[in-house]
């Protein structure tokens, strides 16, 4: 396996799973959920229509298509998370990203509105979070190719899945000087 360095895949590293998130680590991880929204739009900042549509490795997605994706991948996981919350072990059923990146609002829609949706659904699922106890964290969902998963299970993948894609960003930034 390439490190993140070499591998414009993964730029901070492949995910990690994490089998026990201690209560300071799950702070943490909130905070830093937190500063994803921020850290997107500060990586997409100041970038010409040219630049957004530059792909940030060969065969990947453009910088424009990886904005859009996180808000719908977030929106994905925040109504998830819900469904945890109000149904007992809820089947949640996945999406085809790959496909959803095709579309044209994917394609070529200014990023802007996925910007703005990223700060308010943060805002949103910081404020849910952290009027958690265990029992809210402890709520499960069925998940079509990972299993059984807990709320609490799937924070650490959310943090790095919003680190992973602003890594894309910031990466081809400093590769092509766009700083």
């Amino acid at each position: 396996m390439a490190d993140g360095m070499s591998d414009f895949r993964y730029p901070i590293g492949e995910y990690q799973s994490e089998m026990e998130l201690t209560a300071d680590r799950q702070r943490q991880l909130l905070s830093e959920l937190s500063d994803i929204s921020k850290a997107v739009r500060s990586a997409a900042s100041d970038l010409s229509p040219e630049q957004l549509d530059t792909a940030y490795r060969p065969g990947g997605w453009t910088i424009r298509q990886v904005v859009h994706h996180l808000a719908d991948n977030n929106m994905h996981w925040y109504f998830r998370t819900k469904l945890a919350l109000t149904e007992d072990t809820p089947s949640i059923t996945s999406y085809d990203e790959k496909r959803w990146s095709c579309l044209h609002d994917a394609r070529v829609g200014p990023i802007e509105p996925s910007l703005m949706l990223l700060d308010a659904l943060h805002a949103r699922w910081l404020v849910l979070f952290e009027s958690f106890g265990p029992d809210e964290w402890r709520r499960q969902f069925l998940h079509p190719e990972r299993g059984v998963l807990t709320v609490k299970a799937t924070l650490p993948r959310l943090v790095w899945h919003g680190q992973h894609h602003t890594a894309h960003i910031t990466e081809l930034r400093k590769r092509k000087g766009w700083l």
